[in-house]
Parts: structure tokens; C-alpha cells; sequence
């Protein structure tokens, strides 16, 4: 791995044979886990400039049509946040002499403010080429971290490291981008922007009639020769995020009454076994990944996969040894004559991965020159815990990835595209939406992470009656599991909300993930509590989960600062106003400078009299408010209702719909598209 200064630069060539598709992550952190950044590219041409806007890739425009760029999202790390993005340097325009990678950050936040600011970039096998740290961010509100640029046919890096003042738009108005900064984009409940809104949209081709006519869209008609035509101006990258409005209530059903089902394309009430169940949605996923471009593509993107043509395959026989291997799918990718080929094992219904089985499909891919086995189950992958262990031969020259899916990643995937981010025709809108809803079936056996483990009872029962230990295993296995399902929540409420929903870890930067684990786990064995934070995009502030073993009861909370200006009673009046469709039973406890707690109340109490949220004493300074609910925890281990897992999911669930989306900062639902129309 090549450590890169500000000013190197090297030929990808040199350091890997496997680069025509790279990674590239931009990752930053803070001691407390807080502060973040948005990432950007722009593809120049030989002039330093953008062709057009739509060669400005950032959080409004996500993917390039041709799949060459594609942001991938964010990815939680010990102390902050790493984000990726998908080049697929075989695809890019031959126009295209450089492309700029970037990150800004926003409401007057600078990169000064956090650790760790760096830049790595890995091959199509997920092996990390070079890295370039930059320490010396200071004031800047956005950096040019580096650049990939052509020379002779050979695609090259270079480190940059270069500050700019103005942000983000600034940054992309020196390379030509149009940008319209002071508006704020909002969605109709249809799923239609206003045309003064349009954001992230080059200006229209010639080709867009044709575009239209394939889309099944009708064009507007012409006015008639010589009439006055109102020129409309260019659509412009707007830089502020969408806002959208609640979902429209579901269209009412034509069946006589509830005991009608709508027939689905992929029924799942006949499965009874887990055999059937794995075979069954191997197939169901693999189809639709290679029918619906935007959904295999968002998939398979972050494993080194070209963009080109997509075939999948199941149940593949192939040579192993004496006895031949029968993986549960095969992935291939065909672009400019190059083939991309993954092996995929799938198990559903809290099935476990066996690591024998694992390793043979590694072997395999090896000797036949594949470039990745992909995993697939309702376990959830952590960092430093992979879920089978695998030898890797290291005298063997080809090198084979080994990636792992969670099925409730796919779900969450499938949501993105079809309620928020919208796909290509009416055909594959339906077709993501009968494959969300095979997923979600209850006989699927694809719910995601559905069980706390064998340790679940006995740690229970121990932080019951006192007598569970520090260093005992079975409380690292718990916490590996709260981790499991946290992650697994906050793609659930990500999927639903449309927006970015990221687990906050507050430690210190370079922390090894297994020490941390430990120290959780020998907290949780003194005060018999697990505890995490999420950062829900458009919330004012962190949502906290506590589960105390000890009362049985979950807590979600979420603190919000108090207001800059105005009066403590105004402040208190103003909240229980935006609070009036909150639960009854909702705690507020106001924030006090220097004490431990003040004045606190139910929000039944509290609606009357908000001026009882006034603390006494009139010196005493207000810094803000805790928000609170409490429910009961579910005791068992599994997915039942009555179970752990459903209590702190319908507990989050709960929280932000009642409370969370009614504060100030809170971005209500995306309409979701309608089913069976395209969107996008």
C-alpha cells in the first residue's frame, strides 16, 4: 500500500492489474463521533472545465447514466464517517482528461474541526492501493483531496490536498458548474418537482423527445409558428438538499374486502423449507438484479463490478476436487469484452454461513480467475468481525474479494430506489416493488437480523440476579449483536425516511473495533445497559436508544439546543406548539447550564403550563431540551413480537414518527412513487 504526500502522484497501473474499476474512500472523524462532510466529483475535460453540469456528481446527482461514477454512500467507521465512490474507469468518456475528488462541508462547519481527514483508493478486489492523509484542513470549508487524470492512455493519481473558502459551490464554479446555491428544492406528494425547482438536471438534449417517447412520457405540444414562447432558463445544480412532503395516503383497492390478496409475482406462502426458501430467493433477487440496471448496478458497484451488461445464473455446477461445488448464483458483468464474474452463497432464515463452504467457492473463483465471492444471509458484517474466516493463498497471483451482503441491505437498496430516488420505466418500478414485497413476506426468511444469539437468555438472566462478570464472552457476543441490530435499524429507517440514518461511535480516532467492543462489553456488565446514538439527516441533533436490562425498558431520546435568540418562555411555548401531535406520555426535561438536571415533565402535564419547563431560578441559563419515551422490552432472543429485536425497532420507529419529524431541522417522508408508475 502506497502512501501518498501532497504533490505525488502515481500510475494505478503500478500498483495493481486489477484497476479498471477502483474505490475510491474520502473518511474524516472527531474525538466525539460528530461532524461530517458531503463528497463530490467533477469529470473535466482537456480546458480544466466541466462539459456540462450534469459532469457535477454530489448528493442531489448520485450516479452517472452511463456508470461510470456512482456515490455509494456513507459508511459508519470507529470515529466518524467513510464515504465511497464507484469509478469505473473503462466507462469514462474519452472527453474526460481528469476527474476531481472533493468534500465540503456545510452551515459554516470546517474541516479544521475534525480528525483524520484522508483519501484511499482500493482496486476491483477491494485491496486498498494508497492512502493520503491531510493535515493541514484548518478553515477551509472544502477540499480537493485528489485526482485521477489520463497520460498516455494510462489512467493516474494525484494528490492534491487543496483548501477552498467558499464551499462547495464555490469549488464547483472554478471548474464551470452553473450553480443556483440560495434555492431550496422541495417535492410535490406526487413525486413531481416544481419546474422553477429542478435540481441536478443539465440542460436539456435533443434527444430528450426520444427519451420521453421510450419512457412512455408524452411530450407537451408545440405552440403554434409565431406565437410567443416563454423561454425558461436552464436548469441549474441547486447545492441545497431536497425537501419533501409526507406520503400520500394509499388509492383505494378494488377487492370486496380484506381476504382478497393482490396476486404477486413472486409468491412466497407455499415455501416450507429452508432449502426451498434459499433457492427461491437466490433466484427472485438474481433475476431482478440483471432486469432492473439501477438496482443490480447499485449493488454489485461497491465490489469492484464494471458498469455493462448484466447476466446472473443459479444453481452452477463447477469443478471441486472429487465432489463438484454448486454455489447458489453466479454474477457476471460484460464491458468492452472484459468479463467480471462473482460466485454468490446465499442463506436465509437465520441460517449461518459455513465457513467450509465458503472457503471451496474462494478456491474456486481463484483457479478460474473470478474476481469476487459474495455472501448473502440475514447476518449483519461488522468491521474486524467477518462472519466466516477464510485462508487466502497468498502464492496465488489472481486475488479473489470476498464481500457480504445483509438481506436487509438489499431491502434497503430496493426502498431507495423505488420510493425516493425513482428508476428507468414503469416495468422496473414494479418489478423492484414485487421483489420488496417478497423480502418483507413473513415466509421469506429473508427479515434480516432476526436473533440476539445464544447468549441472549443466560447474559439476561445474569444482569437479572447480578452474577454476570466483566470479560465474560457471552456479554461480547450481546453487544456484537446490539451492534448488528442497530445497524440493521437504521437501514430500515433510512429506507423509509429516504435520507442517510448512521450508528454514531464516540471514540477516539484509530481505535481497534474489537478493543472497543470489549470496553462495551464490560460496561454493560456493571450498569446492564446497551446504549447507542443514530444521525438521522435533517434531525436536530442524535437519536439515543438505551435498552437497561435491569427495569426492562427501552429509552429514545433526543436532545435539541435551545434557541439562539428569543425568550425561555417563548422557547417553551413554541416547543409544546410543535409538539402537539407527540404522544401524551412523551418526558421533556429541560437543560440547565452547570446542573445535573432541571425541570422535567410529562407532555400531558406540561401542555397547560409550559412555563413549568422554566427552571426557578432566574440566573439559571437554558441549553436545551431532552426529549424522551419509554416502552417495555421485549425479553426473547428472536423476531417475535413479543421479542427483543421487534421492541427496539418499532421503539425507533416510534419515536421519530411521533416525535423526531414534528422538531425543527426534521425532514418529513418522500412520498413514496406509486406502484406500477415510474419515477425518476
Amino acid at each position: 500500500m502506497r502512501e501518498m504526500i501532497k504533490g505525488s502522484n502515481v500510475a494505478l497501473a503500478t500498483l495493481s492489474e486489477n484497476t479498471d474499476s477502483v474505490i475510491v474512500s474520502l473518511s474524516w472523524g472527531s474525538s466525539t463521533g460528530e461532524g461530517d462532510a458531503d463528497v463530490s466529483v467533477l469529470l473535466l475535460d482537456a480546458n480544466g472545465k466541466v462539459r456540462s453540469d450534469a459532469d457535477f456528481y454530489f448528493y442531489n446527482n448520485m450516479v452517472a447514466a452511463d456508470g461510470s461514477v456512482q456515490l455509494l454512500g456513507k459508511t459508519p467507521t470507529a470515529d466518524g464517517n467513510e464515504d465511497r465512490i464507484s469509478f469505473d474507469l473503462t466507462a469514462m468518456p474519452s472527453e474526460v482528461d481528469r476527474i476531481v475528488l472533493a468534500a465540503s462541508r456545510y452551515k459554516g462547519a470546517r474541516f479544521g474541526e475534525l480528525e483524520g481527514v484522508k483519501l484511499a483508493l482500493a482496486d476491483a478486489g477491494g485491496e486498498e492501493l494508497l492512502r493520503f492523509a491531510i493535515d493541514d484542513a484548518d478553515s477551509v470549508s472544502a477540499i480537493i483531496f485528489g485526482e485521477l487524470y489520463r497520460r498516455a492512455k494510462e489512467w493516474k493519481f494525484r494528490a492534491v490536498g487543496q483548501g477552498y473558502d467558499a464551499g462547495l459551490a464555490g469549488l464547483a464554479a472554478d471548474f464551470g458548474v452553473d450553480i443556483d446555491d440560495d434555492a431550496t428544492v422541495e417535492e410535490t406528494p406526487d413525486g413531481v418537482t416544481d419546474d422553477a425547482q429542478m435540481d441536478t438536471m443539465a440542460t436539456p438534449s435533443a434527444d430528450e423527445p426520444k427519451q420521453q417517447e421510450a419512457l412512455g412520457m408524452v411530450p407537451s405540444p408545440r405552440r403554434p409558428e409565431g406565437e410567443d414562447q416563454p423561454r425558461k432558463p436552464a436548469a441549474r445544480p441547486r447545492t441545497a438538499k431536497k425537501k419533501v412532503t409526507l406520503p400520500k395516503a394509499a388509492k383505494k383497492t378494488l377487492a370486496e374486502n380484506e381476504s382478497w390478496k393482490d396476486a404477486r409475482l413472486f409468491p412466497a406462502s407455499a415455501l416450507k423449507s429452508d432449502r426451498e426458501r434459499e433457492t427461491r430467493a437466490t433466484s427472485v433477487l438474481l433475476a431482478v438484479m440483471a432486469q432492473v440496471p439501477e438496482f443490480g448496478r447499485r449493488l454489485t458497484a461497491a465490489f469492484g463490478a464494471p458498469a455493462g451488461r448484466m447476466e446472473t445464473f443459479t444453481e452452477v455446477t463447477l469443478p471441486h476436487g472429487d465432489t463438484p461445488r454448486r454455489p447458489d448464483g453466479v454474477i457476471r458483468v460484460e464491458r468492452a469484452g472484459k468479463l467480471w464474474t462473482a460466485l454468490v452463497e446465499t442463506k436465509t432464515n437465520g441460517s449461518a454461513l459455513k465457513s467450509d463452504q465458503v472457503q471451496a467457492y474462494m478456491d474456486i473463483a481463484a483457479r478460474r480467475g473470478y474476481e469476487a465471492v459474495i455472501t448473502l444471509s440475514n447476518d449483519v458484517a461488522l468491521e474486524g468481525s467477518p462472519l466466516v474466516e477464510v485462508k487466502i493463498d497468498g502464492r496465488r497471483k489472481h486475488k479473489v474479494a470476498l464481500w457480504h451482503l445483509s438481506w436487509a441491505e438489499v431491502a434497503h437498496q430496493a426502498q431507495m430506489l423505488i420510493r425516493h430516488e425513482g428508476v428507468g420505466n414503469a416495468a422496473h418500478a414494479w418489478l423492484l416493488q414485487e421483489l420488496l414485497h417478497y423480502l418483507q413476506h413473513e415466509n421469506s426468511g429473508c427479515h434480516g437480523f432476526q436473533n440476539m444469539g445464544p447468549a441472549w437468555v443466560p447474559v439476561r438472566n445474569g444482569i437479572d440476579d447480578e452474577t454476570l462478570c466483566q470479560g465474560d464472552p457471552r456479554a461480547l457476543e450481546v453487544v456484537e449483536s446490539w451492534e448488528r441490530l442497530i445497524r440493521q435499524v437504521c437501514l430500515r429507517l433510512g429506507g423509509e425516511l429516504g435520507q442517510k440514518v448512521l450508528p454514531v461511535q464516540r471514540t477516539r480516532r484509530g481505535t481497534d473495533p474489537k478493543a472497543l467492543r470489549a470496553r462495551l462489553a464490560d460496561q454493560f456488565c456493571l450498569d446492564g445497559r446497551l446504549q447507542s446514538e443514530l444521525r438521522i439527516e435533517g434531525t436536530p441533533g442524535v437519536l439515543a436508544i438505551s435498552a437497561d436490562l435491569r427495569t426492562g425498558k427501552l429509552r429514545t431520546s433526543i436532545e435539541i439546543p435551545a434557541p439562539e435568540q428569543g425568550y425561555p418562555l417563548s422557547w417553551a411555548k413554541r416547543l409544546v406548539r410543535r409538539l402537539a401531535e407527540a404522544p401524551a406520555d412523551l418526558h421533556v426535561e429541560t437543560l440547565v447550564e452547570g446542573e445535573t438536571a432541571g425541570p422535567r415533565g410529562t407532555l400531558e402535564r406540561l401542555r397547560p403550563e409550559p412555563a413549568d419547563m422554566l427552571p426557578k431560578e432566574a440566573a439559571a441559563q437554558i441549553v436545551g431540551f431532552r426529549l424522551s419515551l419509554l416502552k417495555s422490552m421485549g425479553s426473547s432472543r428472536g423476531n417475535a413480537e413479543s421479542g427483543f429485536i421487534r421492541s427496539v425497532d418499532d421503539a425507533v420507529h416510534r419515536f421519530y414518527t411521533s416525535v423526531a419529524v414534528h422538531l425543527d431541522g426534521a425532514t418529513p417522508r418522500r412520498a413514496p412513487s406509486k406502484e406500477g408508475t415510474a419515477t425518476g
